[in-house]
């Protein structure tokens, strides 16, 4: 059985194999029930969440991610989600490997994003905005380079200091960044905007958008968060990594759905369908918007391509 710490799993999820496994994975015969979501109470602070997210491939892999999201972990220094994931054989049940759960998570969440944006951003699509200075920050850096021409990168976040750690460890990386304090303002020029809180209340407004540019909400995974306000949500094309988890939890969709500002046919398609040739970006000018709230399928895609790397790179073939 192969144990795979967090930089052990980060060096066997190089990011374009990664884009490439959950393309083919969204494409394929993959088993994926709706996850399971407990709210956790932790007295004297705000809830946690718990997370069972299964999936398996017939006769080939089963996998298991187990998450916990503790909110308040950032008065400790600590970050807010943990998680494991158990690789098992899908023909004897045999446990294969145990994967750093957070890297898993914080990669295939980020090439997901990264995937949907190669269907409907903008091809010339240069200046990506990120809100949040959490995990998810450089990696959304990285993996968006991958799909599109990225040459300027603005990163905003509640915590200046935060932010500016988030700049340099991209800067390190060979990124153009800085750090913007008038999130307006980075939201009007932004071509990409990806949004990676834990926000409760719209932070982007639909007004601020620019025609063509296109938005990522990753963060909110509750009914009742949401990073949009309903402006943004009823003036772009709207997309979801799976309408089963948009629609049971994503409260970007369910709470301008609830108000009447939009219906369930204002979602024009799931990731499923936009690898198997669903029409994407339609004009240039048109704002697109990609909502994810996770999906298991995607760990399982991350968590085999992290098995079979380490397999071959210990064995030199």
């Amino acid at each position: 059985m192969l144990i795979l710490d967090q930089i052990q799993t980060s060096r066997c999820l190089d990011w374009d194999a990664l884009i490439t496994a959950l393309a083919a994975m969204f494409q394929g015969d993959c088993v994926m029930p709706v996850r399971h979501h407990h709210t956790v109470s932790v007295p004297g602070e705000a809830d946690a969440t718990l997370l069972l997210m299964p999936a398996w491939q017939p006769g080939h892999y089963i996998g298991v991610k187990l998450v916990s999201v503790f909110p308040d972990n950032a008065t400790r220094s600590l970050p807010a989600i943990h998680g494991s994931y158990l690789l098992s054989s899908g023909q004897t049940g045999e446990l294969l490997a145990v994967i750093d759960g957070g890297e898993l998570t914080a990669r295939r969440t980020a090439a997901a994003s990264a995937l949907a944006a190669r269907h409907l951003a903008r091809k010339d699509a240069s200046n990506l905005l990120v809100v949040g200075t959490g995990r998810l920050c450089v990696n959304l850096v990285e993996a968006h380079s991958r799909v599109r021409p990225i040459s300027q990168v603005s990163i905003w976040g509640r915590d200046k200091e935060k932010a500016a750690r988030a700049a340099a460890d991209a800067r390190a990386l060979g990124y153009a960044v800085k750090v913007v304090g008038d999130l307006e303002a980075a939201t009007r020029e932004a071509d990409i905007i990806s949004c990676a809180t834990l926000s409760r209340g719209p932070l982007i407004r639909g007004e601020w958008l620019k025609p063509g540019s296109h938005l990522d909400l990753i963060g909110a995974f509750t009914k009742e968060m949401r990073e949009s306000d309903d402006e943004a949500v009823r003036r772009a094309r709207v997309f979801v990594d799976t309408r089963a988890g948009a629609f049971a939890e994503a409260g970007d969709i369910l709470q301008p759905i609830a108000s009447g500002i939009i219906s369930r046919d204002h979602v024009q398609a799931e990731l499923s369908e936009l690898v198997r040739g669903a029409e994407g970006r339609k004009s240039p000018d048109e704002i697109t918007l990609f909502k994810s709230v996770g999906a298991a399928l995607e760990d399982l895609a991350g968590a085999i391509l992290a098995y079979q790397t380490a397999m071959r790179d210990s064995t030199g073939s």
